[in-house]
Protein backbone atom coordinates (compact mmCIF):
# COMPACT_ATOMS: atom_id res chain seq x y z
CA UNK A 1 0.00 0.00 0.00
CA UNK A 2 1.12 3.57 -0.48
CA UNK A 3 2.50 5.37 2.41
CA UNK A 4 -0.15 7.89 2.81
CA UNK A 5 -2.49 5.39 3.96
CA UNK A 6 -3.57 5.12 7.90
CA UNK A 7 -1.66 1.74 9.57
CA UNK A 8 -5.06 -0.18 9.59
CA UNK A 9 -5.44 -0.28 5.47
CA UNK A 10 -2.17 -1.41 5.03
CA UNK A 11 -2.52 -4.21 7.17
CA UNK A 12 -6.23 -5.12 6.80
CA UNK A 13 -6.85 -3.79 3.16
CA UNK A 14 -8.96 -5.60 0.04
CA UNK A 15 -5.98 -6.94 -1.04
CA UNK A 16 -5.39 -8.82 2.08
CA UNK A 17 -8.33 -10.18 2.29
CA UNK A 18 -7.73 -11.62 -1.47
CA UNK A 19 -4.78 -13.00 -0.24
CA UNK A 20 -6.30 -14.91 3.32
CA UNK A 21 -9.12 -15.81 0.76
CA UNK A 22 -7.02 -17.65 -1.72
CA UNK A 23 -5.01 -19.47 1.11
CA UNK A 24 -7.92 -21.31 2.20
CA UNK A 25 -9.56 -21.87 -1.19
CA UNK A 26 -6.16 -23.18 -2.60
CA UNK A 27 -6.54 -26.02 0.03
CA UNK A 28 -10.55 -26.33 0.07
CA UNK A 29 -12.50 -26.44 -2.98
CA UNK A 30 -15.59 -25.41 -1.13
CA UNK A 31 -14.82 -22.21 0.05
CA UNK A 32 -16.60 -19.22 -0.79
CA UNK A 33 -13.67 -17.09 -1.58
CA UNK A 34 -15.67 -14.50 -3.27
CA UNK A 35 -18.42 -14.57 -0.63
CA UNK A 36 -15.58 -14.69 2.26
CA UNK A 37 -14.21 -11.12 0.40
CA UNK A 38 -17.30 -9.44 -0.12
CA UNK A 39 -18.91 -9.82 3.29
CA UNK A 40 -15.30 -8.55 4.84
CA UNK A 41 -14.77 -5.57 2.93
CA UNK A 42 -18.37 -4.33 2.84
CA UNK A 43 -17.70 -3.59 6.86
CA UNK A 44 -14.02 -3.30 6.54
CA UNK A 45 -13.73 0.87 5.56
CA UNK A 46 -15.97 1.80 9.09
CA UNK A 47 -13.82 -0.04 12.00
CA UNK A 48 -10.80 0.38 13.79
CA UNK A 49 -7.55 -2.21 13.83
CA UNK A 50 -8.72 -4.06 16.44
CA UNK A 51 -12.53 -4.59 15.23
CA UNK A 52 -10.90 -5.34 11.48
CA UNK A 53 -8.92 -8.70 13.36
CA UNK A 54 -12.58 -9.80 15.49
CA UNK A 55 -14.42 -9.24 11.96
CA UNK A 56 -12.25 -11.10 9.96
CA UNK A 57 -12.25 -13.83 12.78
CA UNK A 58 -16.32 -13.68 12.75
CA UNK A 59 -16.78 -14.05 9.17
CA UNK A 60 -14.02 -17.26 8.66
CA UNK A 61 -16.64 -18.33 12.03
CA UNK A 62 -19.66 -17.86 9.38
CA UNK A 63 -18.44 -19.83 6.93
CA UNK A 64 -16.80 -22.46 8.66
CA UNK A 65 -19.48 -23.08 11.45
CA UNK A 66 -17.92 -27.14 12.16
CA UNK A 67 -15.89 -27.89 15.10
CA UNK A 68 -12.95 -27.06 15.80
CA UNK A 69 -11.30 -30.80 15.19
CA UNK A 70 -13.23 -30.69 12.17
CA UNK A 71 -11.65 -27.31 10.91
CA UNK A 72 -8.37 -27.66 12.22
CA UNK A 73 -6.67 -29.35 9.10
CA UNK A 74 -7.85 -27.17 6.56
CA UNK A 75 -6.34 -24.12 8.65
CA UNK A 76 -3.61 -25.84 9.00
CA UNK A 77 -3.61 -26.34 5.44
CA UNK A 78 -4.42 -23.32 4.72
CA UNK A 79 -1.15 -21.59 5.91
CA UNK A 80 2.14 -20.22 4.71
CA UNK A 81 5.37 -22.00 5.04
CA UNK A 82 6.72 -20.63 8.33
CA UNK A 83 8.62 -17.34 8.81
CA UNK A 84 12.53 -17.87 8.03
CA UNK A 85 13.64 -19.61 10.99
CA UNK A 86 16.93 -18.28 10.37
CA UNK A 87 16.72 -14.56 10.70
CA UNK A 88 16.72 -13.72 14.43
CA UNK A 89 14.87 -10.39 14.25
CA UNK A 90 12.44 -7.54 13.28
CA UNK A 91 10.96 -10.80 10.97
CA UNK A 92 7.35 -10.38 12.65
CA UNK A 93 5.19 -11.62 9.77
CA UNK A 94 1.70 -10.80 8.48
CA UNK A 95 -0.80 -9.20 10.28
CA UNK A 96 -3.93 -10.83 7.96
CA UNK A 97 -3.16 -14.07 10.25
CA UNK A 98 -4.16 -12.35 13.40
CA UNK A 99 -7.73 -12.90 12.71
CA UNK A 100 -7.05 -16.72 12.80
CA UNK A 101 -5.62 -16.54 16.35
CA UNK A 102 -8.97 -14.93 17.37
CA UNK A 103 -10.76 -17.32 15.16
CA UNK A 104 -9.27 -20.49 16.98
CA UNK A 105 -10.07 -18.89 20.35
CA UNK A 106 -13.88 -18.51 19.40
CA UNK A 107 -13.86 -22.25 18.74
CA UNK A 108 -11.60 -23.96 20.86
CA UNK A 109 -11.03 -22.12 24.48
CA UNK A 110 -13.54 -24.00 26.01
CA UNK A 111 -14.13 -27.44 24.09
CA UNK A 112 -11.11 -27.97 22.67
CA UNK A 113 -7.63 -26.41 24.47
CA UNK A 114 -5.14 -28.73 23.51
CA UNK A 115 -6.34 -28.67 19.76
CA UNK A 116 -6.13 -24.93 20.15
CA UNK A 117 -2.54 -24.47 21.82
CA UNK A 118 -1.15 -26.51 19.04
CA UNK A 119 -2.77 -24.78 16.35
CA UNK A 120 -1.85 -21.50 18.30
CA UNK A 121 2.07 -23.10 18.12
CA UNK A 122 1.52 -23.18 14.34
CA UNK A 123 0.32 -19.84 13.46
CA UNK A 124 3.00 -17.84 15.56
CA UNK A 125 5.43 -18.81 13.19
CA UNK A 126 3.57 -16.76 10.83
CA UNK A 127 2.09 -14.10 12.70
CA UNK A 128 2.69 -13.47 16.43
CA UNK A 129 -0.36 -15.08 18.60
CA UNK A 130 0.85 -13.00 21.89
CA UNK A 131 -2.88 -11.63 21.64
CA UNK A 132 -4.84 -14.88 21.06
CA UNK A 133 -2.42 -16.98 24.18
CA UNK A 134 -3.70 -15.41 26.84
CA UNK A 135 -7.27 -16.05 27.13
CA UNK A 136 -6.12 -19.82 27.62
CA UNK A 137 -3.33 -18.51 29.98
CA UNK A 138 -6.92 -17.18 32.05
CA UNK A 139 -8.97 -20.19 31.36
CA UNK A 140 -6.56 -23.27 31.44
CA UNK A 141 -3.31 -21.94 33.34
CA UNK A 142 -1.49 -24.59 34.12
CA UNK A 143 -2.18 -26.36 30.78
CA UNK A 144 -1.10 -23.77 28.99
CA UNK A 145 2.24 -22.93 31.05
CA UNK A 146 3.31 -26.95 30.99
CA UNK A 147 2.80 -26.56 26.71
CA UNK A 148 4.86 -23.20 27.12
CA UNK A 149 7.72 -24.92 28.90
CA UNK A 150 8.17 -27.48 26.09
CA UNK A 151 7.83 -24.08 23.50
CA UNK A 152 10.89 -22.59 25.10
CA UNK A 153 12.35 -24.93 24.06
CA UNK A 154 11.15 -24.98 20.60
CA UNK A 155 13.45 -24.71 17.42
CA UNK A 156 11.93 -21.71 16.03
CA UNK A 157 12.17 -18.90 18.13
CA UNK A 158 8.40 -17.12 17.32
CA UNK A 159 7.31 -20.43 19.37
CA UNK A 160 9.82 -19.31 21.94
CA UNK A 161 9.09 -15.52 21.75
CA UNK A 162 5.46 -16.14 22.48
CA UNK A 163 6.65 -17.97 25.67
CA UNK A 164 7.63 -14.79 27.10
CA UNK A 165 6.15 -12.07 24.95
CA UNK A 166 2.65 -13.56 26.00
CA UNK A 167 2.99 -14.36 29.41
CA UNK A 168 4.05 -10.31 30.32
CA UNK A 169 1.72 -8.74 32.83
CA UNK A 170 1.52 -5.51 31.12
CA UNK A 171 1.06 -6.68 27.40
CA UNK A 172 0.47 -3.52 25.37
CA UNK A 173 -3.16 -3.87 24.01
CA UNK A 174 -3.05 -6.96 25.49
CA UNK A 175 -5.87 -8.96 27.77
CA UNK A 176 -5.08 -8.96 31.10
CA UNK A 177 -3.87 -11.94 33.05
CA UNK A 178 -4.30 -13.57 35.92
CA UNK A 179 -0.37 -15.01 36.27
CA UNK A 180 1.15 -14.46 40.06
CA UNK A 181 3.99 -12.30 38.49
CA UNK A 182 6.74 -15.26 39.45
CA UNK A 183 4.48 -17.73 37.24
CA UNK A 184 6.45 -17.05 34.07
CA UNK A 185 10.22 -16.79 36.02
CA UNK A 186 11.47 -20.45 35.61
CA UNK A 187 10.21 -19.79 31.67
CA UNK A 188 12.29 -16.75 31.30
CA UNK A 189 15.13 -18.28 33.19
CA UNK A 190 15.78 -20.50 30.16
CA UNK A 191 14.57 -18.21 27.69
CA UNK A 192 17.19 -15.49 28.70
CA UNK A 193 20.23 -17.68 27.25
CA UNK A 194 18.36 -17.14 23.68
CA UNK A 195 20.86 -16.33 21.07
CA UNK A 196 18.06 -14.63 19.58
CA UNK A 197 17.43 -11.24 20.12
CA UNK A 198 13.77 -10.82 18.98
CA UNK A 199 13.49 -13.38 22.10
CA UNK A 200 16.08 -11.30 24.66
CA UNK A 201 14.03 -8.13 24.05
CA UNK A 202 10.67 -9.72 24.65
CA UNK A 203 12.36 -11.29 27.63
CA UNK A 204 13.68 -7.62 28.70
CA UNK A 205 10.31 -6.38 28.70
CA UNK A 206 8.69 -8.30 30.66
CA UNK A 207 11.39 -7.83 33.39
CA UNK A 208 10.52 -4.16 32.67
CA UNK A 209 6.99 -4.85 33.46
CA UNK A 210 7.63 -7.02 36.31
CA UNK A 211 9.59 -4.06 37.46
CA UNK A 212 6.72 -1.92 37.69
CA UNK A 213 5.09 -4.17 40.23
CA UNK A 214 8.71 -5.72 41.86
CA UNK A 215 11.73 -4.13 41.37
CA UNK A 216 13.73 -6.19 43.95
CA UNK A 217 12.57 -9.42 42.19
CA UNK A 218 13.59 -8.23 38.63
CA UNK A 219 16.92 -6.74 40.11
CA UNK A 220 17.73 -9.87 41.93
CA UNK A 221 16.48 -11.99 38.83
CA UNK A 222 19.07 -9.95 36.82
CA UNK A 223 21.96 -10.50 39.38
CA UNK A 224 20.95 -14.11 39.26
CA UNK A 225 21.15 -14.19 35.04
CA UNK A 226 24.74 -12.41 35.24
CA UNK A 227 26.34 -14.77 37.81
CA UNK A 228 24.90 -17.76 36.30
CA UNK A 229 26.89 -16.89 32.97
CA UNK A 230 24.74 -18.45 30.60
CA UNK A 231 24.40 -15.36 28.14
CA UNK A 232 26.94 -13.59 26.59
CA UNK A 233 28.30 -10.62 28.62
CA UNK A 234 27.51 -8.41 26.03
CA UNK A 235 24.12 -9.81 25.49
CA UNK A 236 23.49 -10.05 29.12
CA UNK A 237 24.64 -6.18 29.52
CA UNK A 238 22.00 -5.02 27.22
CA UNK A 239 18.88 -7.31 28.23
CA UNK A 240 20.47 -6.20 31.70
CA UNK A 241 20.15 -2.29 30.52
CA UNK A 242 16.96 -2.34 28.73
CA UNK A 243 14.90 -4.21 31.32
CA UNK A 244 16.03 -1.73 33.84
CA UNK A 245 15.12 0.95 32.01
CA UNK A 246 11.95 1.94 34.12
CA UNK A 247 14.18 1.25 37.30
CA UNK A 248 16.72 3.82 36.20
CA UNK A 249 14.24 6.82 35.17
CA UNK A 250 13.08 6.02 39.00
CA UNK A 251 16.72 5.99 40.23
CA UNK A 252 16.44 2.43 41.68
CA UNK A 253 19.40 2.05 43.58
CA UNK A 254 19.77 -1.58 42.84
CA UNK A 255 19.22 -0.88 39.04
CA UNK A 256 21.97 1.64 38.59
CA UNK A 257 24.60 -0.95 40.89
CA UNK A 258 23.55 -3.94 38.04
CA UNK A 259 24.58 -1.35 35.41
CA UNK A 260 27.63 -0.27 37.10
CA UNK A 261 26.44 2.95 38.30
CA UNK A 262 26.93 4.01 42.11
CA UNK A 263 24.39 6.34 43.70
CA UNK A 264 26.80 7.48 46.13
CA UNK A 265 29.49 8.53 43.87
CA UNK A 266 31.11 11.64 44.85
CA UNK A 267 30.52 13.48 42.01
CA UNK A 268 29.55 17.38 42.21
CA UNK A 269 27.43 19.26 39.66
CA UNK A 270 26.61 22.21 38.23
CA UNK A 271 23.72 23.33 36.06
CA UNK A 272 23.63 26.60 33.99
CA UNK A 273 20.77 28.17 32.09
CA UNK A 274 21.38 29.70 28.92
CA UNK A 275 18.48 32.01 29.85
CA UNK A 276 15.95 31.85 32.90
CA UNK A 277 12.59 32.51 30.73
CA UNK A 278 11.57 30.46 27.63
CA UNK A 279 8.91 30.92 25.42
CA UNK A 280 6.78 27.96 24.74
CA UNK A 281 7.76 26.63 21.32
CA UNK A 282 11.24 27.57 21.88
CA UNK A 283 14.18 25.64 23.62
CA UNK A 284 15.46 25.61 27.20
CA UNK A 285 18.99 25.29 26.42
CA UNK A 286 21.63 24.37 29.69
CA UNK A 287 25.18 23.16 30.04
CA UNK A 288 26.37 20.53 33.17
CA UNK A 289 29.67 20.77 34.75
CA UNK A 290 30.63 17.46 36.58
CA UNK A 291 33.43 16.33 38.54
CA UNK A 292 34.21 13.69 41.18
CA UNK A 293 37.19 11.14 40.69
CA UNK A 294 38.60 10.08 37.67
CA UNK A 295 37.00 7.91 35.46
CA UNK A 296 34.13 7.19 37.32
CA UNK A 297 30.92 5.88 35.61
CA UNK A 298 28.13 8.09 35.72
CA UNK A 299 24.42 7.95 34.02
CA UNK A 300 22.93 11.80 33.92
CA UNK A 301 19.57 12.07 32.92
CA UNK A 302 17.38 15.49 33.64
CA UNK A 303 13.78 15.64 35.17
CA UNK A 304 11.69 18.60 34.14
CA UNK A 305 8.75 19.19 36.14
CA UNK A 306 5.97 20.86 34.36
CA UNK A 307 3.22 23.22 35.30
CA UNK A 308 -0.55 21.06 34.56
CA UNK A 309 -3.79 22.80 34.05
CA UNK A 310 -5.75 23.57 37.46
CA UNK A 311 -2.02 24.27 39.12
CA UNK A 312 -1.26 20.85 39.53
CA UNK A 313 2.26 19.65 38.40
CA UNK A 314 3.88 16.97 36.43
CA UNK A 315 7.72 15.58 35.77
CA UNK A 316 9.74 13.55 33.30
CA UNK A 317 13.20 12.16 33.06
CA UNK A 318 15.03 12.27 30.20
CA UNK A 319 17.73 10.61 28.79
CA UNK A 320 21.06 12.88 28.79
CA UNK A 321 24.29 10.91 28.68
CA UNK A 322 26.16 8.08 30.19
CA UNK A 323 29.94 8.59 30.62
CA UNK A 324 33.09 8.35 32.32
CA UNK A 325 34.40 11.57 34.15
CA UNK A 326 37.28 11.33 32.08
CA UNK A 327 40.30 13.08 34.03
CA UNK A 328 37.41 13.88 37.01
CA UNK A 329 35.19 16.31 34.89
CA UNK A 330 32.65 16.24 32.36
CA UNK A 331 31.34 18.61 30.44
CA UNK A 332 27.49 18.22 28.64
CA UNK A 333 24.67 20.83 27.10
CA UNK A 334 21.48 20.15 25.94
CA UNK A 335 18.89 22.46 24.12
CA UNK A 336 15.41 20.92 25.06
CA UNK A 337 12.66 21.89 22.12
CA UNK A 338 9.28 23.11 24.70
CA UNK A 339 6.80 22.14 22.02
CA UNK A 340 3.44 24.00 21.97
CA UNK A 341 1.85 21.91 19.83
CA UNK A 342 2.25 18.52 21.17
CA UNK A 343 -1.02 17.02 21.04
CA UNK A 344 -0.30 14.03 24.41
CA UNK A 345 0.91 17.23 26.64
CA UNK A 346 0.26 20.76 26.67
CA UNK A 347 2.66 23.21 27.90
CA UNK A 348 1.13 25.58 30.74
CA UNK A 349 3.25 28.96 31.32
CA UNK A 350 4.55 29.48 34.85
CA UNK A 351 7.45 28.20 36.83
CA UNK A 352 8.80 25.74 35.91
CA UNK A 353 11.71 23.29 37.45
CA UNK A 354 14.88 20.88 35.81
CA UNK A 355 16.95 18.51 38.13
CA UNK A 356 19.86 16.90 37.37
CA UNK A 357 20.18 13.44 37.86
CA UNK A 358 23.36 11.72 38.33
CA UNK A 359 23.21 7.89 38.89
CA UNK A 360 19.74 8.34 39.53
CA UNK A 361 20.21 11.11 42.37
CA UNK A 362 19.30 14.52 42.11
CA UNK A 363 22.81 16.93 41.99
CA UNK A 364 21.62 20.38 40.93
CA UNK A 365 18.41 21.73 39.89
CA UNK A 366 17.50 25.32 38.48
CA UNK A 367 14.16 27.29 37.79
CA UNK A 368 13.17 28.66 35.12
CA UNK A 369 9.77 30.67 33.70
CA UNK A 370 8.02 28.93 31.16
CA UNK A 371 6.55 32.15 28.96
CA UNK A 372 3.21 32.52 26.33
CA UNK A 373 4.67 31.75 22.87
CA UNK A 374 6.19 34.94 21.09
CA UNK A 375 7.29 36.72 24.64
Amino acid sequence: MASGFSLKDQLFNPEKTRYLAGLFAACDPGFDAPGFEAQVNARLPELELKQRIDWIAEVLGQHYAAPLPEVAPLLRAALPPPLDPGKSDDDFGDFIFAPLGEFVVSKGLEAHPDLSLDLLEALTQRFSMEFAIRPFLNRWPDLTLERMQEWAGHDHYHVRRLVSEGTRPRLPWGLGIGLDLRAPLPLLDQLHRDGTRFVTRSVANHLNDIAKKEPGLVVETLRRWGEAGQQTGKEMDWITRHACRGLVKAGHPGALGLLGYDPEAPVEARITLQSATVPIGDALSFSVDLTGPAEQPVLVDYRLHFQRPGGKASAKVFKLKQAKLVRGALKLSKAHKLKGDATTFKLVPGPHRLELLVNGNVRAEAAFDLLPPGE
